[in-house]
């Protein structure tokens, strides 16, 4: 018989779906849902609702029922498939660093727009905010309010000194949340701070590189017991722009979409036309340099690459 319920647990390969009478039941994927023209590396993600079968051998996944959003990004480079990071959240929470490892505003912005263009609003997390050197502060500041001043809430976080945790758990708070960012940034420390019960592995960064090592390998979904749901996700090294024509990225720039009525050509790029109120906005210091660089690299992005 034909139940519903939601995907909990992703390996890839296995997943673990919570169905709607509360129980857990291991579960494939249908086999011909792998072949049904779907261009993403996993049809099926955390968050998604779904119908399964449960059966004496095996329990099958045979649908996905209708998302109200998703977090998606190019899988791979050069690929032309997606990966979707998770499915049907009330917001996402982006961890990022100024350093240890750097998160760039480039990435910021890629991930921001996507949300954007799939109806997933996020907040923004600057996290180990202990270990910032004075110029770091004063980057960290800068980035608060570019993201401020268009609309995005911030947070000041440091999971080792337990800064701005309780404001953290106001933000989670009867809400189902995906959390994303770079590995290393601290999403597991971050977690197991909030939930220490979890204990949620966690590994340095390498000196080497100043990069994160992967220590989140699937996508998993927790109850917190203050009242919150969230995904923990994989870390990301780069936020490939997937799904969204040359002329909609714009759209998804809220500081740009807001000066781009003022443009003389209807159809104008925001990139080399004469009479781009988007480009005199950046040269009166009304739009970020920042976030118009992000967005021209968006825009010069040749098809199937991205950085």
């Amino acid at each position: 018989m034909s139940q519903q319920g939601v995907v909990v647990r992703s390996t890839g390969s296995s997943y673990t779906v919570r169905a709607d009478d509360g129980n857990k039941y291991e579960c494939r994927l249908k086999g011909r849902m792998r072949l049904g023209g779907i261009k993403s590396t996993n049809p099926v993600a955390v968050g998604d609702r779904v119908v399964f079968t449960a059966e004496e051998r095996d329990n099958v996944i045979s649908e996905v029922c209708d998302r109200r959003n998703y977090i998606v990004r190019r899988s791979t480079n050069l690929s032309k498939q997606s990966h979707i990071i998770a499915a049907n959240v009330d917001q996402a929470l982006l961890v990022t660093t100024i350093n240890h490892p750097e998160t760039s505003t480039v990435f910021i912005d890629r991930f921001l727009a996507s949300a954007e263009a799939y109806d997933v609003p996020v907040v923004i997390a600057f996290n180990k905010v202990d270990a910032y050197s004075a110029d770091e502060m004063c980057e960290l500041e800068y980035r608060e309010a570019v993201y401020q001043a268009i609309g995005y809430r911030t947070l000041r976080l440091s999971a080792l000194e337990s800064v701005g945790v309780d404001d953290l758990k106001d933000v989670l708070r009867g809400k189902l949340t995906a959390i994303a960012g770079h590995s290393g940034v601290g999403k597991s420390t971050l977690v197991n701070t909030l939930e220490p019960g979890l204990d949620i592995r966690t590994s340095a960064i390498s000196e080497a590189n100043n990069a994160g090592r992967h220590t989140t390998t699937f996508a998993e979904m927790h109850h917190l017991s203050f009242g919150a749901d969230i995904i923990d996700t994989p870390g990301i090294r780069g936020f490939g722009i997937i799904n969204i024509a040359h002329a909609e990225v714009a759209h998804y720039f809220r500081d740009i979409f807001k000066f781009a009525e003022g443009c003389r050509f209807p159809n104008c790029t925001h990139t080399h036309e004469p009479g781009c109120a988007v480009v005199q906005a950046v040269q009166d210091g009304l739009i970020a340099p920042s976030r118009y660089d992000s967005y021209v690299n968006i825009m010069d992005e040749d098809e199937g690459k991205y950085r």
